[in-house]
């Protein structure tokens, strides 16, 4: 008899649940609907796996270093599907593939080191590692590929195995590379699920996940914490920014503003450490302003599979909803729209690239992150109050200062309460630094050592020493 499809009813019928192209809002295809009942399997095979997969290191190098070739060998196919159902436009599809092979390479070559205790007692003390075991990546829908390697790679190189769930919004472009994966991966060491709530927070909460990572937002990272706090497994939690560049008054306007703009847009500004409030010198306020309008007014905008668009849609229609709610909010109390601020004619989910003026520093545009192609810019009169006004939120991801005087711009960002302080750049990360957030942007860490380490336990082990 044959295996009822993965989030079928009883009797066999299948659930599915539709993906809508976000460039045109209409449905192009469906995904499994999966059901929380039948995690129990999806875990359970997880455990055996693991047994396996612990246990030789030196496979696993060869099997993520074979994982990162097919990835590359489907990259035209995957990059496709990604912008079909995220928006972005297809050379970061591209760059989000390379960016998930790099991620395989750089960790299979990753190993935890034993360390010996020498305090002067009779007994060899040695510190080693050992994986947690099946691990649950709860993924959001702005980087569906890049986010969901940060997370299963560390994990998997660790000797664990993973169960991944992605965003609704995004299910099918992690379903290919499920699919392309498991041509590298033993069976079951990496599952891809699909569903709509509440299946993410029945695979938080299941009691044979060891470690549930997540990014999102900071009420349901809230929910993930505990919701896992039941098996106390551990968390890793990275819950958005509202990242802040500070302009000091030396600072080369021309120069920077292409940089600065791609900051605050680059995915259609759903980065969560993007650009989202830009504090100027009162003097250069007007100058900034208008350097940015430009960029916006000139920028093509359009369906990402189109090769001459640099900026696609908003994903979803939840989400353009709540941009265009916090513009609204913003001009309705004074704000101006130097460019933007209105959706724009015609189908799909998009939003005139918009640089707000004249914003009240307590508006919710401000306040919030606002993970859109939005973009308020504040005048300062002092630097204190800019730092003040940066480090003004609940969140820490990331922040930046622009400036010639690059000590005094290195002095300012040291004044940033953040996670990571660019200098004349923002948002760019390397394979080898840790990554994480203060305050409500997180608990935990990702990237580098510190991500693989994330993702093991120590074991220590003591005997006396020889005579």
């Amino acid at each position: 008899m044959p295996t009822p499809e993965a989030g079928s009813l009883p009797g066999g019928r299948a659930v599915r649940f539709s993906v809508v192209d976000p460039a045109t809002g209409e449905t192009f295809d469906e995904a499994p609907d999966q059901q929380p009942g039948e995690l129990d399997g999806v875990v359970a095979r997880a455990e055996r796996a693991w047994r396996g997969w612990r246990a030789d290191p030196a496979a696993r190098t060869a099997v993520l270093r074979g994982a990162a070739d097919a990835v590359e060998t489907a990259g035209d196919d995957l990059a496709r599907l990604l912008t079909r159902e995220q928006g972005k436009p297809l050379a970061e599809s591209y760059a989000e593939v390379a960016r998930t092979a790099a991620r395989l390479r750089y960790f299979a070559d990753l190993a935890p080191r034993t360390r010996r205790i020498d305090d002067g007692r009779p007994v060899r003390s040695e510190i080693r590692w050992r994986p947690l075991g099946p691990v649950a990546a709860i993924v959001p829908w702005n980087f569906p590929l890049q986010l969901a390697a940060a997370k299963f790679v560390p994990a998997l190189a660790a000797g664990n195995t993973l169960v991944l769930k992605p965003s609704p919004f995004t299910p099918l472009a992690t379903r290919m590379l499920g699919s392309v994966l498991a041509t590298a991966l033993p069976e079951d060491v990496l599952t891809v699920v699909t569903g709509r709530e509440p299946l993410g927070a029945r695979l938080a909460s299941h009691p044979g996940i060891r470690h549930v990572t997540f990014t999102g937002s900071v009420p349901t990272g809230r929910a993930v914490t505990a919701a896992a706090a039941g098996s106390l497994a551990r968390v890793t939690l990275e819950l958005g920014g509202n990242d802040a560049a500070v302009l000091l008054d030396d600072v080369n306007v021309d120069r920077i503003a292409d940089r600065l703009f791609w900051a605050a847009f680059r995915n259609c500004g759903q980065v969560c450490m993007a650009v989202k409030r830009v504090y100027v010198p009162a003097r250069l306020h007007a100058e900034v302003v208008e350097a940015l309008a430009q960029c916006a007014k000139t920028v093509a905008v359009g369906s990402g599979l189109n090769p001459e668009t640099r900026l696609g849609p908003v994903n979803n229609a939840p989400q353009l909803a709540r941009v265009e709610q916090l513009t609204k909010r913003a001009l309705a109390d004074g704000a101006r729209a130097a460019s933007g601020g209105h959706r724009l004619n015609g189908p799909g989910y998009f939003f005139a690239p918009t640089i707000l003026t004249d914003v009240p520093f307590d508006s919710p545009v401000v306040a919030e992150e606002q993970f859109g192609p939005v973009l308020p810019v504040l005048p300062y009169r002092s630097l204190d109050e800019a730092v003040d006004a940066a480090n003004g939120t609940g969140f820490g991801l990331g922040g930046s200062v622009w400036g010639t005087d690059l000590d005094r711009a290195e002095a300012v960002a040291d004044r940033l309460e953040c996670g990571t302080a660019w200098i004349n750049h923002h948002a760019e990360l390397s394979l080898h630094q840790p990554f994480a957030g203060v305050k409500d942007s997180g608990v935990g860490v990702a990237g580098g050592p510190w991500g693989l380490y994330g993702n093991l336990r120590p074991f220590v082990v003591h005997r006396p020493q020889e005579a």
